[in-house]
C-alpha cells in the first residue's frame, strides 16, 4: 500500500477528490457574521467545517482516504488520533465495511471516545499524548496487517481535506485572508495547496495554542521541532511537526499566531456568542486570533476557518464562565 503514500498533493488531486468527498459530505456554509465584522473591522465570514458529519474538516480526508484502501482491497486499517482523526477514520470505515483500531491518549476528550466507539472501531487508549498513541499504533499495525493511516502524512487525508478550501474559493474568491488552526498540519497543508491556486493574492495565517507550540517553532526555524505539549485543545495538541503537511506550511504560510489556554476558552464563549454554535478549543481559536490582530485585520475581508465542535463537557462548562465576549463589548 506504499503506493497511496506516494500520491501528490496538488491541485488536480483535490479536485479528483472532490468527486469522492461529494458522495458523503455536502458543501459547508461561509457565513458572514455582523457582530464578528463589527468586532474585528473587517469582513468577517466563518466556514462551518463544524457542521460535517462528524463535526469536524477531517472526515473529508477519512472519506478520500478510506475510498481508496477499498479499492485496494485492504481490510482494516489503524490509526492514532486526540479525538477528530479517528472519528473520521471510524466513520468512513464503517461505511466502506473496512474495520477500524483508533488509539488515543488515555485523557482524550471522553465525549470523541465515545463518538469513536459508537462507530463500530476498536478504540485503544495508551500514553499520555499524541505522540506517545502513536508508538503503541506502531507495534499492533505489524501484529495485525493493518493499514497504517497516518493523521499527517497522508497525501489522501489532505487532498480530502482541501476540497473545503476549493468551496471557500468558490464562494468568496475576493479573499484577502484565511486564518486557519494548525495541530499536526493537515488542515493548514490543504489550505495552502487549495488557495494558492484558487486564490493566489489570499493570506494564509496559522493559529496554534502556545502551550504546544511545535508547529510554530518548526515554520520559524524553518526545520521540523519538538516542543512540550500540554493545551486542553485537542486539535492542538501535538508535541512536534509532522514532515508532509510540514514540508507545504514551511514556505506557504503568510504568518503564525500562538493563543494562551484563556484565549483559547474566550474564543469557544465567542464562536457562541456571535455565531450560536458550540466549537472546540481549535475549532474557535480562529476567532480568538482574529480579535488578536484586529488593528491589522482592518477593512479585510477575511475567512475563519471554524474547523470542530467536539467540545468536552469540561471545556463547555468552562468558556461559559468567560465574559470576554459578553453581550454588548463590541
Amino acid at each position: 500500500m506504499e503506493k497511496l503514500k506516494n500520491y501528490p498533493v496538488s491541485i488536480a488531486e483535490i479536485l479528483r477528490a472532490r468527486q469522492v468527498v461529494g458522495d458523503f459530505v455536502r458543501p459547508t456554509q461561509l457565513i458572514r457574521y455582523e457582530g464578528l465584522s463589527r468586532l474585528i473591522g473587517a469582513d468577517v465570514y466563518v466556514k462551518h467545517e463544524n457542521h460535517n458529519p462528524t463535526g469536524t474538516f477531517k472526515i473529508r480526508g477519512g472519506v478520500n482516504l478510506l475510498w481508496h484502501l477499498r479499492r485496494e482491497e485492504v481490510s482494516g486499517v489503524i490509526t492514532f488520533s486526540t479525538g477528530n482523526h479517528g472519528l473520521s477514520i471510524a466513520t468512513a470505515a464503517r461505511s466502506y465495511g473496512l474495520s477500524a483500531v483508533v488509539v488515543v491518549p488515555e485523557d482524550a476528550n471522553p465525549a470523541k471516545k465515545r463518538s469513536i466507539r459508537e462507530c463500530g472501531a476498536e478504540l485503544v487508549e495508551a500514553g499520555k499524548t499524541f505522540e506517545e498513541a502513536s508508538l503503541r499504533v506502531e507495534a499492533l499495525c505489524e501484529e495485525r496487517g493493518l493499514y497504517y493511516a497516518h493523521p499527517a502524512d497522508e497525501p489522501l487525508l489532505i487532498n480530502g481535506v482541501g476540497t473545503g478550501f476549493l468551496e471557500v474559493a468558490e464562494d468568496l474568491p475576493e479573499i484577502d485572508v484565511l486564518m486557519v488552526p494548525l495541530g499536526a498540519g493537515s488542515e493548514a497543508a490543504a489550505a495552502i495547496t487549495a488557495l494558492r491556486d484558487r486564490c493566489p493574492k489570499a493570506k494564509i495565517i496559522a493559529v496554534q495554542a502556545e502551550n504546544s507550540p511545535a508547529a510554530c517553532r518548526s515554520w520559524v526555524d524553518g526545520r521540523i521541532c519538538h516542543a512540550p505539549n500540554h493545551t486542553f485543545a485537542g486539535g492542538f495538541a501535538t508535541g512536534k511537526a509532522y514532515e508532509l503537511p510540514f514540508s507545504i506550511y514551511k514556505d506557504g504560510l503568510d504568518d503564525f499566531v500562538l493563543l494562551s489556554e484563556d484565549e483559547i476558552y474566550d474564543g469557544i464563549a465567542a464562536a457562541f456568542f456571535y455565531t450560536h454554535n458550540l466549537a472546540e478549543g481549535a475549532g474557535a481559536a480562529t476567532i480568538a486570533a482574529a480579535y488578536k490582530l484586529r488593528d491589522r485585520l482592518g477593512g479585510k475581508t477575511v475567512v475563519l476557518q471554524m474547523s470542530g465542535c467536539n467540545a468536552s463537557p469540561t471545556e463547555i462548562s468552562e468558556a461559559a464562565k468567560r465574559t470576554t465576549f459578553s453581550e454588548g463589548y463590541a
